[in-house]
């Protein structure tokens, strides 16, 4: 069990201007929550500070110990030093933090840092030394626990978490309705944003180019009443504290307090408020945990406060916000007329702390709807369910297209260019990944007119999708039956197993099954019914059934609201203007800004102008893309780790809003992300297209998984540097169009290189001199297709076409795919060569000769990943097998250059040939020391392993003959007086 150990604090003072007396509450529970623990713990503690290498073997002798009457020494076992640390939230709740530890240790539970009283300490002995001063503390919680009548010790069964209950009166409280007294702030009747039957929705999201004292205020009561009118629909006080049925989140004390820990935190980080109202709280309630894995299950074992303590810290933050709204001079607003708040402004920490809390709202609505029937109640004064649920009836199993739910066509769509990106002087709060921009050339495609319904999903699960290895991806799978799972979270068997009839949990409901709603699952559920769709039916395209991708979602939304539209006018971002009352309303309605609190049927909103329904609002949808920063991204200081944690190539953008997203999240501009085994009020919408997905990775694998996941984290600065591709770094692509196609400039009489005495002429038309190699070894011709991997922009894949019929070829920079295409497509593609200082030449590419129309219409280019080469061998419809293949001055760039290297007696035909060019340039900032080829001293004999010499190694032990060794020199021009000179290897193999 990981228990708190945190100096004891005093509850704020209640609310002048709230006119109401708090609620009574009993006063045990003042000791309980501060330090309690047992003498296995104490044992702990007491041996970690004369030795600490002996802490592990400490905790093994306690394991017998009884914490609390909960007799679990596996619980005891887990507080160990490998614990210690912090990980990052990247779901939204990675507020700050300093993981300072008994010297260095590993990242661990945040739990665990707050048992350890570690708070922005930078000593053990510090934290040993509050510990000991709470050593009656201890004793007298330790002694309370001991005789609860109504706690842990009553139960039968018992968990770690069941601590926290029975701690002063508060379960009889929390039981039943809540009366007006709940609210800290206003109570719903009488709060911003209600209509007159009482009910409390959404307003519209601010314009802070007209900020008022009044507006604020309205905003903040909305957003905070709502907030609480949420969890008035806990029932009782187990749900505050047992944890999640995944294990993945906090309890839901933990988002109680933590939203408006928030707000003090980065208020005072912003230096709007001096000193905090809680510092204790303002510390265990700051950091959250990511989602991280699916089988991650260590992070709520913790003694939590007590309900009525948050209650009391809640009525001080609201004191203290409210006071900042009335009275801080930066909200002086020229007599009512309002002012502007920018992102330099001090009271951008204001307007964060607000969606923040709305980001929460609905994040916490998912835990409801994921928490036992039995411990949630419907809170007077919430919207509704959508009507559709009332007045009908609805069948438990075997709909009928058509009947129980519409007939879902394939709509096809015409291609264009979209942008992406808020800009800066946009009068709304943004967060950091919102801004910058991307121009993203989207193909023609076809979406499904619907997202999928629950009719349409009852197929695959009554088909056994869910027992079918086949259609899931290798993590999907695992986590699949990790779970155990064999029909979406959010179905409720009504019959006897293997019957397949359902019902359907809502929020605060279970409801009769309703076909026409959008199913609601994670991303491995929807490539799943994907790659069973593919199997069942076909795909109308040439390449498999898919989600959607970010650029192709706005491609869809209604015109009159789209991101070209916002940008012209922000009344144009729907959401600016429209409460949640009135969304549902007009030509461009929707479920969204919580004007329903259930998802509706997908046919009950007219359609986009390119007849695609919800394409906002209802639920969110998956995409193909990874969580990405856009060209120009920058951190916001106030907050500065609320999305680059989660730029990790782990999390899939979520898009379109649900009925539970507000203000920013109900946005044209919103891009938020999940982990692609997380539930979102989270549905889908199938595409297909014959060109790849105009979609953005940072990193290998797509969401291919966990094993990915279990890697080392990518720290911040690293996910910046790597990430040229997106950010499309234009003097790169520069350089790589001049190194491709050498000849250009010659209609501008701009040389490759300055003509000198001895110049080395011979290191030009390296991409060139690349494909010519491998047709000069004359590889068996079975299909005459050949693989360019690292394509760049192009210049090697144009001459291996001269020879081969077909030339697959992708790169992992989609600036450079998509600059190759545009030369293949005949546009006159300029580009600047560098001549001195700032001072450039702009030039025509030029191809070599031989390279025309036809020759160039035999390659297909997209973006990909080498070290997925055996996913794609496996799993890319029109992938293939090559005769011949070049990967050139790539290996020592590849995070792990066997995941690409074994994949080629897959993809390489008998007699076929690889050629390999490389200069063994082995950086850490790319590859992983223990993944380099050579390079390095035996750890052992010392001897010195070269790479030539282990590639030969690998190579013959894949089948293949080494029939070709070269140096090949190549020169990249930096300006017209420095040049890069390299000389690569150049090996050929042929497969035997």
């Amino acid at each position: 069990m990981i228990l708190q150990a945190a100096k004891k604090s005093t509850s704020s003072s209640t609310s002048a201007l709230r006119g109401k007396k708090p609620a009574v509450f009993t006063a045990a529970a003042a000791t309980r929550h501060h330090g309690i623990g047992s003498n296995a713990i104490r044992a702990f503690f007491s041996a970690s500070k004369n030795n600490y290498a002996s802490n592990a073997a400490v905790v093994s002798k306690a394991t017998n110990a009884s914490v609390l009457g909960v007799g679990n020494h596996n619980q005891v076992v887990r507080i160990t030093p490998s614990m210690l640390g912090l990980k990052y939230d990247c779901g939204h709740n990675n507020h700050a933090a300093a993981a300072t530890s008994f010297g260095r240790s590993p990242p661990g539970n945040p739990s665990t840092m707050a048992f350890l009283g570690i708070r922005a300490k930078s000593t053990a002995a510090t934290a040993f030394g509050q510990i000991e001063e709470e050593d009656a503390v201890y004793d007298a919680a330790v002694a309370g626990a001991d005789t609860m009548g109504n706690g842990v010790g009553s139960r039968s069964h018992q968990e770690a978490w069941m601590v926290n209950l029975g701690r002063g009166g508060n379960d009889e409280w929390l039981n039943g309705p809540r009366s007006e007294e709940w609210y800290t702030g206003l109570e719903p009747s009488v709060c911003p944003g209600v209509d007159e039957k009482g009910v409390l929705r959404s307003l519209p999201l601010p314009n802070l180019s007209a900020v008022t004292r009044e507006s604020a205020k309205d905003y903040f009561d909305n957003s905070w009443t709502l907030f609480e009118m949420l969890f008035a629909g806990l029932k009782g006080e187990e749900p505050f504290y047992r944890p999640p049925v995944h294990g993945l989140r906090h309890p839901q004390i933990f988002y109680y307090g933590h939203t408006p820990c928030l707000y003090i935190n980065k208020l005072r980080v912003a230096g709007v408020l001096s000193k905090p109202v809680n510092a204790h709280f303002e510390s265990i309630f700051e950091v959250g945990v990511d989602e991280m894995l699916w089988d991650d299950m260590n992070k709520n074992d913790m003694v939590w406060p007590t309900v009525s303590e948050v209650y009391e810290y809640r009525k001080g933050v609201y004191d203290a916000v409210v006071d900042v709204i009335m009275n801080h001079p930066s909200l002086d607003d020229n007599d009512g007329k309002g002012i502007v708040v920018t992102q330099d402004h001090p009271m951008w920490a204001l307007f964060l702390g607000f969606e923040h809390e709305r980001i929460h709202l609905e994040t916490s609505s998912v835990l409801f709807r994921e928490t036992a029937i039995e411990l949630v109640q419907r809170p007077k004064s919430w919207p509704g369910l959508h009507p559709s649920v009332y007045g009908s009836t609805s069948k438990g199993s075997e709909p009928v297209k058509g009947e129980d739910y519409p007939t879902n066509e394939m709509l096809p769509v015409e291609g264009k260019s979209v942008t992406l990106g808020k800009p800066l002087d946009f009068p709304s709060y943004g967060w950091d990944n919102e801004y910058g921009e991307r121009t993203i050339s989207v193909p023609d495609f076809q979406a499904s007119k619907y997202m999928i319904t629950n009719g349409e999903y009852w197929k695959f699960v009554a088909e056994g999708g869910y027992r079918n290895k086949d259609y899931w991806c290798e993590d999907g799978w695992a986590w699949r039956s990790h779970r155990n799972m064999k029909w979406p979270f959010f179905w409720t068997p009504i019959g006897p197993q293997g019957s397949n009839e359902y019902g359907l949990r809502a929020i605060f409901e279970e409801i009769p099954m309703r076909w026409d709603w959008p199913v609601d699952v994670t991303y491995y559920e929807s490539k799943a019914y994907c790659r069973w769709k593919t199997e069942k039916d076909g795909s109308p395209t040439s390449k498999p059934y898919r989600v959607l991708t970010e650029a192709e979602h706005q491609v869809i939304r209604p015109q009159q609201h789209n991101l070209d539209a916002a940008r012209s006018s922000p009344s144009a971002d729907k959401v600016m203007v429209t409460s949640g009352a009135d969304f549902p309303n007009g030509q461009t309605g929707a479920n969204l800004n919580m004007a329903f609190s259930s998802h509706n049927p997908v046919d009950s909103f007219p359609p986009s102008h390119t007849g695609h329904h919800d394409t906002v609002g209802n639920a969110w949808e998956w995409t193909e893309d990874h969580f990405n920063p856009l060209k120009g991204f920058e951190v916001h200081h106030v907050y500065d780790d609320f999305s680059t944690p989660c730029f990790d190539g782990k999390h899939s953008l979520i898009v379109g809003g649900s009925f539970m997203s507000t203000g920013d999240e109900a946005s044209v501009f919103a891009r938020f992300h999940f982990r692609p085994h997380f539930l979102q009020h989270s549905g889908f919408r199938m595409v297909a297209s014959n060109e790849d997905a105009p979609a953005t990775h940072l990193f290998a694998g797509a969401f291919g998984g966990q094993v990915a996941a279990r890697d080392d984290a990518v720290s911040v600065e690293e996910v910046v540097d790597t990430n040229n591709n997106v950010y499309e770094n234009s003097d790169l692509l520069n350089m790589y169009l001049g190194l491709h196609f050498p000849l250009s400039g010659s209609k501008q009489n701009v040389n490759p290189m300055l003509e000198h005495g001895n110049s080395p002429i011979h290191g030009l038309r390296f991409p060139q001199r690349v494909a010519d190699l491998l047709c000069s070894l004359n590889p068996v011709r079975t299909n005459n297709r050949a693989l360019d991997v690292g394509c760049a922009v192009g210049g090697s894949s144009f001459e291996l076409a001269k020879s081969f019929d077909h030339v697959e070829a992708f790169d992992f920079s989609d600036n450079f795919v998509e600059a190759a295409k545009r030369v293949q497509s005949g546009e006159e593609l300029t580009f600047k060569v560098p001549i001195e200082g700032d001072i450039t030449e702009e030039v025509s590419v030029v191809h070599e000769s031989g390279v025309n129309a036809d020759v160039m219409e035999r390659v297909h280019f997209f973006q990909g990943d080498a070290c997925a080469l055996s996913e794609y061998a496996d799993n890319k419809l029109g992938f293939g097998t090559f005769d011949g293949v070049i990967l050139a001055n790539l290996l020592c760039r590849l995070p792990d250059p066997m995941a690409c290297l074994n994949a080629m007696p897959k993809i390489v035909n008998k007699g076929g040939v690889v050629v390999i060019v490389t200069p063994f340039t082995w950086l850490e900032d790319f590859t992983t020391r223990s993944k380099w080829l050579g390079g390095f001293n035996d750890p052992v004999s010392q001897e010195p392993m070269y790479s030539k010499d282990k590639l030969k190694e690998i190579m013959e032990g894949l089948g293949f003959e080494k029939i070709h060794e070269e140096q090949m020199p190549l020169v990249i021009r930096e300006h017209q007086r420095k040049y890069q000179y390299i000389i690569s290897e150049a090996t050929g193999w042929r497969k035997k």
